[in-house]
């Protein structure tokens, strides 16, 4: 008897089950902390791209399609420019080639059904749609809650997305120990998990846990495929399908958000410089699936609007002086005619310089970006590890570049959190990278207790903004302003299924309420009479009727003395949506024929106008 229990304890101890054990009590652990994390920090979602994709992943959750309830000015001038083509332009537009918004009286895009999604790629709102069909409960109805502080729908989002993180967590750690060592990848994935801003992503309802799975994914593939090139140990057939599944990879994380399609030409060019006789055909069968898992979602795209891409191909033309922060998406007569190349290299320019200074030095949000970046200057004997940081490095190049013209308002909005922080997404391998030269440096100590003291402080070191997450009071989980569920349902309460609100937060809207559909506050209310092509409300509310107006302290706070002052001197030819709150609050009417003239909960602290009183409201409930 004594021999087999002598044996299972050292199974336990120094054999195979020791990993296993360790691996059991890593999981606990990651578990138990992020437990720990969402009771300490959690907070309902409070991005707009969050919201938006949640609405859209209900939507489809509910079978109604790759609908949105979130509508976008822009996106309906596509829409009706794409439905109306070949219709002649009305002559009395003096330049029809600059004004985008020559779009005829004959309207070939119907607005009075759902409107199609042109602004998010689909891979994370339909896996997202398979998560909120498992939800083990459902929407709840906020309007007789007299206490709100958590949105059941947002925790069970960031449940996800954090389970998701913890997937990282696991594949950082393998990958750490196939390039380096099993000490490489165990600090790997502790640094990792103890970096305050990946806890952040993970709740914010963001794509950005998705991505980093795929990109890790992917360089697994490449660890894999790079010496079996050089040492010819496969067979051909093995290597086309890795590059394959490469390629499969690129163009996940190409449909998870469209920025990352770039990552293909640095893919191409790195399988194309492989060792062999076959890198050519690597490089194709890489191309070619990842041309094929695209291709449909582009076709789609471009039969419905005209834009491969949607709303989210004009990026580039977003924050530039043309058109600042958002105004884009908020036009409906957009005018590309003032944009050059030098505005190009403006936008290109500055933001790599705010790259370079601020995103560079604080990578990851992790000082292991310093090791990184002297690592560069250490060659590495194996030739799979110089050839993959090649790949990392290219990647950072390009992600720069496609980071820096494709940067939008949403980075002014949410300075980390947002879809639009791209390298965050490498940061993983390069705490892989940073790790594998501390460990270098600390062979320079001799005493193993030295070795161990540096590194438990260096890990303390770079967790610290999270033990001070946990050591602070804990927040509050309303993120207000501008976000109150309870209020938003209300406010919703009052329109009808299917009909038009126009608030500044219609995201939100989207996501709270569900029923009316949302539509973006336009640039002005009321445009002037000279205007050939308006930017007003009366613009929409003459394609379809707009029922009530919703506007929080998103734009009730923007008020300043300027508004004020041009408000006292009469200054309304271009009339702004400071100036029509102004004269709300301080006339306690609406300005002459504005069609929205009831305040059925007056107009504080929010400011909401519906066309009739509507006494009758409507419980908020997410249709069967």
């Amino acid at each position: 008897m004594s021999v087999p229990v002598q044996e299972l304890i050292h199974k336990w101890e120094l054999g195979a089950g020791s990993r296993v054990l360790k691996l059991m009590v890593g999981f606990v652990a990651m578990v138990g902390l992020a437990i720990f994390y969402d009771l300490a920090a959690f907070r309902n979602l409070s991005t707009l791209e969050g919201m938006d994709a949640a609405q859209l992943a209900r939507n489809i959750s509910e079978g109604r399609g790759y609908t949105t309830e979130f509508i976008r000015p822009l996106s309906i001038y596509l829409l009706r420019r794409h439905a109306n083509q070949g219709v002649p332009t009305p002559s009395n537009d003096s330049n029809p080639t600059n004004r985008v918004a020559a779009v005829p009286p004959q309207d070939g895009f119907r607005l009075d059904g759902p409107h199609p999604d042109l602004a998010n790629a689909p891979l994370y709102p339909f896996l997202l749609a398979g998560v909120l069909k498992a939800m083990p409960f459902d929407y709840p109805d906020l309007s007789t809650v007299k206490q709100f502080s958590i949105y059941g729908p947002d925790l069970w989002i960031a449940i996800f997305n954090q389970a998701l993180f913890l997937l990282a967590v696991c594949m950082v750690f393998r990958l750490g120990r196939r390039l380096f060592d099993e000490p490489v990848g165990w600090m790997s994935a502790a640094l990792l998990l103890g970096t305050d801003l990946f806890w952040r992503f993970s709740i914010s309802g963001l794509p950005t846990m998705l991505l980093v799975v795929i990109i890790l994914a992917l360089v697994e593939v490449l660890a894999r495929l790079e010496p079996a090139t050089r040492e010819g140990t496969r067979s051909q057939l093995w290597l086309v399908m890795m590059a394959a599944i490469a390629g499969l990879l690129t163009g996940a994380a190409a449909l998870t958000r469209y920025s990352f399609g770039w990552l293909i030409v640095p893919l191409v060019l790195w399988l194309a410089s492989l060792a062999g006789n076959r890198r050519v055909l690597l490089a194709l069968a890489a191309a070619a699936v990842f041309l094929v898992v695209l291709a449909p979602w582009v076709v789609r795209n471009y039969q419905l609007s005209g834009a491969p891409f949607g709303t989210a191909g004009y990026a580039h033309f977003q924050n530039t002086p043309v058109f600042p922060g958002l105004d884009l998406e908020r036009s409906l007569t957009p005018d590309f005619s003032q944009m050059s190349t030098g505005v190009y290299w403006q936008k290109l320019l500055s933001h790599v310089r705010e790259i370079i200074q601020n995103d560079f030095p604080k990578f990851g949000g992790s000082w292991v970006s310093a090791l990184f970046l002297a690592g560069l200057l250490v060659p590495f004997k194996n030739p799979t590890l110089s050839r993959l940081r090649f790949f990392l490095v290219s990647c950072l190049v390009v992600l720069t570049v496609v980071q820096a013209l494709g940067r939008t308002g949403l980075t002014t909005e949410s300075q980390e959190l947002n879809s639009e922080n791209l390298l965050v997404v490498l940061a993983p391998l390069v705490f892989i990278y940073g790790v594998s030269l501390f460990f270098v440096l600390l062979e320079q100590f001799t005493a193993i207790a030295v070795r161990y003291m540096i590194t438990g402080m260096a890990l303390v070191l770079a967790a610290a903004p999270l033990i001070l997450t946990f050591l602070s009071p804990s927040p509050s989980p309303i993120a207000y302003p501008p976000y109150y569920p309870p209020w938003i349902q209300d406010k919703a309460g009052y329109v009808e299924e299917g009909e038009w609100i126009m608030t500044d937060i219609p995201w939100a809207v989207a996501w709270y309420a569900g029923r009316p559909q949302s539509v973006w506050l336009t640039l002005k209310y009321r445009d002037g009479a000279s205007a050939k092509a308006p930017e007003d409300f009366y613009a929409i509310h003459h394609l379809r009727a707009i029922q009530a107006l919703y506007l929080t302290s998103k734009t009730l706070t923007a008020l300043d003395t300027q508004s004020l002052y041009e408000w006292v001197r009469g200054a309304n030819e271009a009339e702004t949506w400071q100036n029509f709150v102004l004269g709300t609050f301080l006339k306690s009417e609406v300005p002459t024929g504005f069609p929205l003239k009831r305040a059925p909960e007056g107009v504080f602290p929010e400011l909401f106008l519906t066309d009739s009183e509507r006494i009758e409201r409507k419980s908020i409930q997410s249709p069967e």
